[in-house]
């Protein structure tokens, strides 16, 4: 998987296409990605000790990560990934304008 946290993301496909937002948790072996203000789900808790009055909270949710694509810094649009040897060292380069991530 060549996304990691922090990364500025756009999703591509489902019920949030055209969002973006940052990752926030990456799931490498299960090749899924969690992304603030992207796929927002309810969640309902009992009423507990530690919060007497349960209700209803916000979480987010994973998503695949082929469903999402890094947003390019210079053109500020969806770009794929590649690698590139800079001074011995390998780096994340984009597609669209060869920037170094």
């Amino acid at each position: 998987m060549k996304l990691v946290k922090g990364d500025k993301v756009i999703v591509i496909a489902g019920r949030d296409k055209g969002k973006t937002g940052t990752i926030q948790k990456v799931f490498p072996k299960r090749n899924l990605v969690v992304v603030e203000n992207v796929n927002i789900r309810k969640k309902h808790n009992k009423p507990t000790q530690k919060n007497p009055d349960g209700g209803i909270i916000e979480v987010y949710a994973p998503v695949d990560a082929s469903n999402v694509m890094l947003v390019d810094p210079k053109t500020k649009k969806p770009t794929r990934i590649g690698y590139k040897e800079v001074k011995g060292k390998k780096v994340r380069v984009t597609k669209a304008s060869d920037t170094v991530l």
